[in-house]
């Protein structure tokens, strides 16, 4: 991912703006990253820090030159650099093992401001698939993730969706389903017609 020169940060007009907490001081513009499966909000207030697995640092206002950033995800292990000192060198950001991130979800770009404006552009963003050997229980462990979270880490308001449906629970559930659907549509004839011969009987 390339970023060009400029700021970086949405919400923050100065060039290093600082946040307090109880003995935590953050330096801003900062990189940080969190495992949510759609059911979590990000905390504007706290900075995101409910949610946050790890983050840094990361300079970028005003340069002259564009600065890059990487995220690399291998065997569960989430790693982010940054080339932001325009010497073509890597950084390291953020690192954490354990991560579980299931398949056949999509990469996207986003933006949000609050009561400041700042400009974001995104110049390119390359994908690259990495070739990775896997053991076979390796494999089915990661075929097996349905729900984005990180080892010996509790994400509040976490919901595991429902597991998949067996090929035969489905058969089973549309024969009953078509069972049902004939025996109220016999039902149902049977009491029109013994309505309708309760009808003709009036009329003689």
């Amino acid at each position: 991912m390339a970023w060009p020169s400029g700021t970086r940060r949405i919400g923050c007009s100065q060039a290093q703006k600082r946040r307090y907490s109880p003995g935590v001081q953050r330096v801003f513009p900062y990189i940080s990253a969190m495992v949510n499966n759609g059911s979590l909000s990000y905390d504007h207030e706290r900075d995101g820090r409910p949610t946050e697995l790890g983050g840094c640092t990361a300079i970028v206002r005003n340069l002259h030159y564009d600065t890059f950033l990487v995220i690399r995800y291998v065997k569960r292990h989430l790693t982010i650099m940054m080339d932001i000192d325009g010497k073509h060198e890597w950084r390291d950001c953020i690192e954490v093992p354990g991560v579980r991130l299931p398949r056949g979800y999509y990469f996207g770009t986003s933006s949000i401001t609050g009561d400041l404006s700042d400009n974001h552009d995104v110049i390119s963003l390359k994908l690259f698939e990495l070739t990775v050997e896997r053991t076979p229980e390796e494999e089915k462990l990661h075929r097996d993730v349905f729900l984005p979270s990180v080892d010996n880490m509790k994400l509040p308001q976490m919901t595991a969706p429902l597991p998949p449906l067996s090929g035969l629970a489905l058969f089973l559930i549309v024969f009953f389903s078509l069972v049902f659907s004939v025996f109220a549509i016999v039902i149902g004839i049977i009491l029109y017609n013994k309505w309708q011969d309760q009808s003709r009987k009036r009329f003689y």
